[in-house]
């Protein structure tokens, strides 16, 4: 597909996925809240310190429970050594060893004070423990809301900054899904696993650590387990992470062709092309529908395996817990505790493999969004720019050469020069040269060779906001965004106008007339596509919109394509009204519209070919008589 100029449009770059290096660098964008970052940290470590201690703190009031039921059924008077002595002469040896761990006193029953304050106590902990995980998720949003929104300021700049050739190699649809939806899920992702990981991961070392001071031997017992889920979970991970790079590469894909099928709706349905449309459309659901479903099923298998492990790791815990309550070795209560803690260190495993799917998806989005953050930027202006003493407008081009792929010149030792005030007409078949040489002029690409110079002094020195605030464009494809008409008018100042002034420039575009015959007048509501009024009309907005930015250089593009001939006459007059003074380069394909200019230049093939006033050119019979032939052919046959 070819794009303007001739040149070859490009789909988007592929490289290969970097999920470790994507990883690092949005931990380093979620790091530059460092404040608020080891104040979540300080009130996770908190609340999970409270968490972990809270089940020894029950398995204390356990003990005394047990204790009390225990030594109400002993007789008082006797020692415990005694109680247990005459349970082993009973031949109740088992028993003996079980309650050897036990802290009863014979002919006391339960002390309910005291399991009052561990009661108390234990309220407190995990009330604690509630409160700093609330402060820690308010911190954990302030952060996740402040990368995100810093990433998009990022990428805001970034869009600014990158030149026009890469929005030519790139489909409008897919840098608006990184911008857009990447930028959502990414936010979700961070939203949904931030706090979370990091209150899992230290749950993990908490639980390990009281686990082993209640009993290493149970705690080796429970880390059985842990080979196993970490196996499993990398051996899940490393499968599903392509499919999520795929999934939103798929996501990218359908809503750069939504996109296009939007915006171009009308033509869809005047050339019958509905059928294809819906057929692509399908096909690209469908690609994501693959890609959604083969990562949500890979990455899915990942919850239950881990759950079924953390089964395994309670069975085992249990019955070897079982053993050591019944040799004496453990008392009832921290056999109770342990399990509790080998649910709440299983729980956390289970919550991070079943996150990892999440993360993979953010990082994978997170690649994508820092693939277009990479790309390479436009030159930055000049350290020291230069201006021109006054800007009038004269126009040098010396030796100009330009190619959009190294080996394919399409400009070659171009020279004019054009002075203030005087009106250029650029003429030639379709891919000569004409719009790319006023996008150089503009600074959207650079030269390969030569020099352009604005009254002197070389635009590549000088600021692009300098150079291209003194030139007012109108081009063939006209934008108009969400807002009232006169807003759209105002749009082209870069100072605030009152009413009078917008109605001025609206009236020397001629388009004071339609506007006015609209219900709201100047305050009609236009959508982004213009919706409500025709494309000459929108035309004539466009170049009202010029006129008000009293530019000292205008530039044409086809600007009236779009316009009747009685408005495209009463247009240029308008124009030879306000271009006094002012420099004018107008790209024309109907001659009949420049015979005015000082000076009209032929371009074939990125070179000038001819140059001259109509008449003169008309008598050299050369290139410019050929095309206005042509044309005059061609308006003859129509009119018959």
């Amino acid at each position: 597909m070819s794009g303007p100029g001739g040149r070859m449009m490009m789909g988007p770059a592929e490289r290969s996925m970097d999920f470790k290096g994507s990883g690092k660098r949005l931990l380093g964008q979620i790091a530059q809240d460092r404040g608020r970052l080891w104040g979540m940290v300080a009130a996770v470590v908190g609340s999970v310190g409270c968490s972990v201690v809270g089940p020894k703190i029950l398995g204390q009031a356990t003990d005394l429970v047990f204790a009390g039921i225990i030594g109400r059924q002993m007789p008082a008077g006797i020692t415990k050594e005694q109680a247990l002595d005459g349970l082993r002469a009973k031949g109740e040896g088992g028993m003996a060893d079980m309650l050897s761990g036990t802290d009863f006193t014979p002919g006391e029953g339960i002390d309910f004070g005291a399991v009052g304050v561990v009661a108390i106590w234990a309220l407190v902990v995990f009330t604690l423990a509630g409160l700093l995980m609330l402060v820690a998720t308010r911190l954990s949003n302030h952060i996740m809301n402040g990368t995100v929104y810093r990433l998009r300021e990022e990428l805001q700049g970034k869009l600014s900054r990158l030149p026009l050739s890469y929005f030519d190699r790139q489909k409008r649809g897919e840098v608006l899904s990184r911008a857009t939806n990447d930028i959502d899920n990414i936010g979700q992702t961070l939203q949904q696993t931030m706090g979370q990981l990091l209150n899992s991961l230290l749950t993990i070392v908490g639980v390990l650590a009281m686990m082993f001071w209640i009993s290493p031997l149970l705690a080796l017992v429970a880390l059985v387990t842990i080979p196993v889920s970490v196996f499993v979970a990398a051996k899940i991970g490393k499968k599903s992470q392509p499919q999520f790079v795929a999934q939103w590469k798929s996501t990218g894909a359908l809503n750069a062709h939504i996109e296009e099928m939007y915006s171009g709706h009308t033509l869809v349905k005047v050339f019958g092309r509905q059928k294809e449309s819906a057929a692509v459309f399908a096909e690209q659901n469908e690609a994501l529908y693959r890609a959604s479903f083969k990562a949500q099923l890979v990455s899915g298998i990942m919850q239950p395996v881990m759950f079924f492990i953390s089964n395994i790791n309670y069975v085992l815990v249990a019955v070897v817990g079982g053993l050591r309550v019944a040799s004496g070795s453990l008392s009832i209560g921290d056999v109770q505790a342990f399990i509790q803690y080998s649910r709440q260190f299983s729980m956390p495993l289970t919550q991070v493999a079943s996150m990892a799917n999440l993360v993979q998806s953010g990082v994978a989005s997170a690649e994508r969004v820092y693939e277009l953050l990479d790309a390479q930027e436009q030159e930055p202006d000049a350290e020291v720019p230069e201006r021109p003493e006054q800007i009038r407008g004269q126009v040098t081009l010396d030796k100009v050469a330009f190619r959009y792929e190294p080996d394919k010149p399409l400009i070659e030792n171009l020279s004019l020069t054009v002075e203030p005030g005087h009106t250029v007409a650029i003429v030639g078949p379709t891919g000569a040269g004409k719009t790319t040489l006023v996008n150089l002029l503009m600074r959207f690409y650079e030269v390969t060779g030569g020099e352009i110079a604005l009254d002197g002094v070389d635009i590549a020195k000088m600021t692009r906001e300098e150079l291209r605030g003194a030139i007012g464009m109108v081009l063939q494809d006209t934008w108009l965004f969400g807002g009232t008409i006169a807003e759209n008018i105002a749009y082209g100042a870069a100072r605030e106008v009152t009413r009078a002034e917008i109605e001025e420039a609206a009236r020397a575009a001629h388009a004071d007339r339609f506007i006015r015959t609209l219900p709201d007048g100047y305050d009609t509501v236009l959508d982004d596509e213009g919706a409500g009024v025709s494309a000459g009309e929108k035309q004539l907005i466009t170049i009202a919109r010029a006129f008000l930015s009293d530019p000292v250089i205008l530039v044409l593009d086809e600007a009236t394509s779009s316009v009747d001939t009685r408005t495209e006459v009463l247009i240029q007059k308008a124009m030879a009204r306000l271009a006094h003074g002012r420099t004018s380069f107008v790209i024309a394909h109907r001659l009949s519209t420049i015979r005015d200019a000082d000076v009209i230049l032929v371009m074939e093939n990125g070179a000038i070919v001819e140059q001259g006033t109509h008449g003169e050119l008309l008598d050299a019979e050369g290139a410019y008589a050929r095309l206005y032939a042509a044309q005059f052919a061609q308006a003859v046959a129509e009119v018959d």
